[in-house]
């Protein structure tokens, strides 16, 4: 359960995630808390309800979804998939980046490297122990050591506790980016379909289920608000950070407050928030071509070729490709109502599905209120796919 709790948190806390709250804490500053705390709502109204109807189901999602409108779910597989392999490319990519500012590193060595830890990982004997150890592991890591920049920077918490409640300004745009990019597209499944292989699935285990939804969300929102408070201690001190810096904002920000060391601690953030993102990617996009009856060595072996190809695509182009992550992005947006919303159908109409379960209808009326949103996230990603 704690591999399937960090294996949701980390896939969310990737590059970009690091990119997104640094960008938006430079920009909207203390009022930024206001955007984090109810992203961090709707993201557990969101996830409660994806865990447990496929927590009590013991269905993935696309099983699901072939069950509700035939076909259905492989439309949804295919959609996972292919913004799975253009975000691990950029997930890659990032590792490389996380190398060199950790240990100077040529970046497209320290993205190799990081491929070849992954792939050995799912290399491993028990390579589902050692998939719950390293995600809880760089997991934590990464929380110590955002934790320690966010002390040495001194940020203002009186002023952002202020900010929660009473913004200065409230920038709806950024709320919804980052709800879209800790719930969207592969995250949104990435714990629930780890879940499955815990074995505690069934109306039976619906607390521990909705427990570790709850936490998963917690533990994503805890390093978003340490990285907040790390960025925003430098930008309240008045520091100017540079788009060009190693790192861009977010490492201008670590190397203001913790001067070399800061900018070597970033290095370790981004590269393990990379290195998890890197396996989350590649574990849910295989978890949606496979099943539950598929031996766990044909599912590492497919998840180790789903990572070399990205690997290699990556040491061909020497960068992220930039126009395919915006595009992937788009999908996300498409992605989460629609998978969302197939969930929602089963836990209110197929009680079949769920064994007999009686949904709540709390829990449902939250999920739909959530699920409006997610058709806001979806008509701009339509808006941005025309401009593509």
């Amino acid at each position: 359960m704690m591999g399937a709790v960090f294996l949701m948190a980390t896939s969310a806390i990737g590059p970009g995630f690091i990119t997104q709250t640094a960008n938006f804490t430079i920009t909207l500053g203390a009022a930024f808390a206001c955007a984090i705390v109810i992203s961090i709502v709707v993201d557990i109204a969101v996830q409660m309800n994806v865990w447990r109807v496929i927590g009590v189901s013991g269905l993935r999602a696309h099983q699901l979804g072939n069950a509700v409108v035939p076909g259905f779910g492989f439309l949804l597989a295919g959609l996972v998939f292919l913004g799975g392999v253009v975000f691990n490319i950029g997930n890659i990519a990032g590792a490389g980046l996380g190398a060199n500012a950790m240990l100077g590193v040529d970046p497209r060595i320290g993205g190799a490297v990081s491929a070849a830890i992954a792939v050995g990982i799912f290399l491993s004997r028990r390579a589902g122990v050692a998939l719950d150890r390293i995600v809880v592991l760089l997991g934590l890591l990464m929380i110590v050591a955002t934790l320690a920049i966010a002390v040495t920077s001194s940020p203002p918490v009186g002023e952002a506790l202020v900010s929660v409640v009473a913004p200065d300004t409230f920038d709806f745009v950024a709320t919804t980016t980052i709800i879209g990019g800790t719930v969207g597209g592969y995250i949104t499944y990435a714990g629930a379909h780890r879940l499955l292989d815990s074995g505690l699935t069934g109306p039976q285990h619906v607390g521990d289920i909705t427990r570790s939804s709850v936490v998963s969300i917690l533990v994503t929102g805890l390093m978003r608000i340490l990285l907040f408070l790390a960025i925003l201690g430098v930008v309240a001190g008045g520091a100017v950070l540079s788009q060009d810096a190693v790192g861009g904002p977010a490492g201008a920000a670590f190397s203001a407050a913790a001067g070399e060391a800061g900018l070597r601690v970033f290095g370790v953030i981004l590269w393990a928030a990379a290195l998890t993102s890197v396996i989350g990617a590649a574990y849910t996009s295989v978890s949606f071509v496979t099943t539950s009856a598929t031996a766990e060595r044909t599912r590492s072996l497919i998840t180790v070729g789903f990572i070399a190809f990205c690997a290699v695509v990556y040491l061909i182009i020497e960068q992220a490709p930039t126009q395919l992550l915006i595009f992937a992005g788009t999908f996300n947006g498409l992605i989460l109502p629609l998978g969302f919303g197939v969930l929602l159908w089963v836990a209110w109409r197929r009680r079949d599905l769920l064994h007999g379960y009686r949904y709540p209808a709390w829990l449902l009326a939250v999920g739909a209120i959530a699920w409006l949103l997610t058709l806001y996230l979806g008509y701009n990603a339509l808006l941005l796919l025309g401009d593509l």
